[in-house]
């Protein structure tokens, strides 16, 4: 699968802010966020650290530029994600 525009421009050393949600009851629970000094790093966060449940409502914002979990899965599963990939953890796993 050829990568997206999307994916072919984005800046992975740019800083980058993984904003989420806690718990089930994510629209009364607070918005908690962390801070990265790469993008790449914060979708490895959110992809391998994170359970399941708080990526569906994460959104990762990079240069005032937001993503949604969609974007974040496709972000990481591109060619150009210069990291290592892990396999998710069971957390994250789709249930």
């Amino acid at each position: 699968m050829p990568d997206s525009d999307l994916t072919q421009t984005f800046d992975y050393n740019a800083r980058a802010e993984v904003f989420t949600q806690r718990g089930r009851m994510a629209k009364r629970s607070p918005v908690t966020y962390k801070r990265f000094a790469t993008a790449a790093e914060a979708i490895r966060y959110a992809i391998e650290e994170m359970p399941a449940e708080m990526l569906a409502g994460a959104v990762l914002e990079v240069d005032e530029d937001r993503y949604g979990a969609a974007e974040i899965k496709n972000l990481y599963a591109a060619a150009g994600y210069p990291l290592t990939r892990a396999a998710p953890s069971a957390a994250a796993q789709p249930k």
